[in-house]
């Protein structure tokens, strides 16, 4: 049978998003009202097209700009709305500061320190770029740290062949590598707000919905913990248990490490000027609360100090004018380079939302879920099963803009707090490991060829088994104590 050209596959998933929403208009399978079918129908089309990824799911995201007044969901003003969501600010920010990072090469110099400093053995190569990986992904996007990573993890591996003398397995020592920087950079993100787009999105969702306000570091705080114990995790799992490499230290790759940072040379004006930008957005976002409290002249929020961040990048000189390096920090110029089309995806994703809880569509899926549901640490465990297998083939960003309402109309229908499923939820969605699809990190190191799928669905499935575990023992027994709920 002949494979199916990219086309024909995109014009399929067209058609299927087509025929499920007409479906779902029409047979009305959940017997809801006109108005609410309409919804429902929009919804079907913009996952299916998410799910297939028909088109890019920037573009779907923009399909409540169309429908909603169309079909008379809602007015262009309300559907439109939701884009200028406060939470897309703090984003923006971050990808801006993010900008900054990786334009003045501060994020190598983190990378290779880190790397120099845990030494070069095998497994302590491997532990060296599971924590540069995890402590970059803090702050830059998952993609960016793992394209950043990747030659720095190539150039290892050429030199590491090059000078093998037999002691020890290449192979996996090469595999490890390159799984270390892909999970990491994904379990690195959750520690922070700006670690993660599924991080941002259920937070806007509290805020909007909930009315209540996680802060910097109160996610810090939450989630630091259990990122580290995921990082340490990954390197207890891949290095001692799947992939053992028992490769000793190497002269080579130590002087390709020093190498690496003599060729970075000492740090710029520009370097620690953005250094002194970086850390000072990270004191503000984490002491937010306590200047608050110490005056009464003005009131910061995580937005306000995103954005602020951003602009005092464009102000900032970089240090000696160029050509080619321009006078300041960043230039607009650089900011074609962000990932403009999360933005659009957040505000798609927010608008939906609210479209389906204002058709009543989310607390009928709560409470028509409720009756399924045992005890409510089972739900727990159920949520974060779904969520991680499900955010190998969905998109983890689509994936929490859709399931946060859900969760918390079933909390909210199961009296509990709504907290105790939407963090869980929230922080499996990033934990995909198995499927090259499941994050932009597995794509990109699955690429390289050093990776074969069965080996990657192998440490991937072992990995978010172990993800699922720390997750559910975290959100069960810790959560509620450390943010006073339950």
């Amino acid at each position: 049978m002949a494979k199916l050209s990219k086309q024909q596959v995109s014009v399929i998933s067209l058609l299927a998003g087509i025929i499920i929403s007409l479906a779902v208009y029409f047979i009305n399978p959940f017997g809801v009202d006109n108005s609410a079918a309409k919804v429902l129908a929009v919804a079907a089309l913009m996952i299916t097209w998410w799910v297939t990824e028909a088109l890019p799911m920037p573009v779907v995201a923009l399909l409540p700009l169309v429908f909603f007044p169309l079909l008379k969901i809602s007015s262009m003003k309300d559907a439109a709305a939701p884009f200028a969501n406060e939470v897309i600010f703090l984003f923006m920010g971050g990808f801006m500061l993010g900008l900054a990072i990786e334009k003045w090469n501060l994020h190598r110099r983190i990378a290779l320190t880190i790397i120099r400093l845990t030494g070069t053995s095998g497994d302590k190569i491997v532990l060296g770029f599971i924590l540069a990986s995890g402590l970059l992904s803090m702050w830059l996007s998952n993609t960016a740290t793992t394209m950043m990573m990747f030659p720095i993890a190539l150039s290892v591996i050429h030199v590491m062949q090059e000078n093998h003398k037999g002691d020890g397995n290449m192979a996996n020592f090469s595999l490890t590598i390159l799984l270390a920087i892909a999970y990491a950079s994904n379990f690195g993100g959750i520690a922070t707000i700006v670690g993660t787009p599924p991080n941002f999105a259920y937070i806007g969702h509290v805020r909007e919905k909930l009315h209540y306000e996680i802060g910097f570091i109160d996610w810090m705080l939450l989630c630091m913990p259990i990122a580290i114990l995921l990082l340490f995790a990954l390197y207890w799992v891949s290095v001692k248990w799947l992939f053992p490499n028992k490769i000793k230290s190497d002269t080579a790759t130590r002087q390709l490490i020093r190498t690496e940072m003599d060729l970075l040379g000492p740090m710029s004006t520009a370097e620690k000027r953005v250094l002194v930008i970086f850390a000072g957005t990270a004191f503000l976002w984490i002491f937010r609360k306590l200047i608050n409290d110490a005056q009464s002249l003005f009131v910061l929020d995580d937005t306000i100090i995103a954005v602020l961040c951003a602009v005092t990048l464009f102000i900032c000189p970089a240090g000696k004018p160029s050509k080619e390096e321009g006078t300041a920090l960043l230039e607009w110029s650089d900011t074609s380079k962000m990932a403009w089309g999360i933005l659009l995806l957040f505000g798609g994703g927010i608008s939906l939302a609210g479209a389906l809880e204002r058709a009543g569509l989310i607390q009928q899926l709560g409470g028509w879920l409720a009756q399924f549901s045992g005890n409510g640490f089972m739900l727990v465990v159920v949520i974060t099963v779904v969520t991680i297998f499900l955010s190998e083939v969905m998109s983890n960003v689509a994936q929490v803009i859709v399931f946060a309402p859900v969760v918390t109309s079933l909390a909210i229908a199961l009296n509990m707090n709504p907290l105790l499923l939407g963090i869980p939820m929230t922080l499996a969605a990033s934990c995909a490991s198995m499927l090259p699809m499941g994050t932009p990190p597995n794509a990109i190191v699955f690429a390289s060829g050093h990776i074969k799928l069965k080996q990657m669905t192998k440490a991937g499935f072992m990995m978010n088994i172990v993800s699922i575990i720390l997750i559910v023992l975290f959100s069960w027994f810790l959560l509620p104590l450390l943010m006073k709920i339950g």
